[in-house]
């Protein structure tokens, strides 16, 4: 009769133990989704507000007073 409830009882944690995996399986997908979104916002934003000074320093163009040499300011 043990034997019984032992092999009922394993499988009980069989399943549960496979319910749970889905749904850490699922948790994981959707928690990547929403980093991905957040990262590219983050990128979107980022090249938005700095990008203009990047490439100008990249590519050695001078804006503004500092490429002005000698002269009054």
């Amino acid at each position: 009769m043990g034997s019984i409830f032992s092999a009922i009882g394993g499988g009980i944690i069989a399943v549960i133990s496979a319910i749970a995996g889905v749904i850490i399986a699922i948790v994981g997908a959707i928690t990547t989704v929403i980093v991905t979104i957040f990262d590219v916002i983050v990128d979107i934003l980022c090249c938005r507000c700095c990008g203009s000074r990047r490439s100008s320093r990249r590519t050695g163009r001078r804006t503004g007073r500092s490429s002005r040499r000698g002269g009054a300011y």
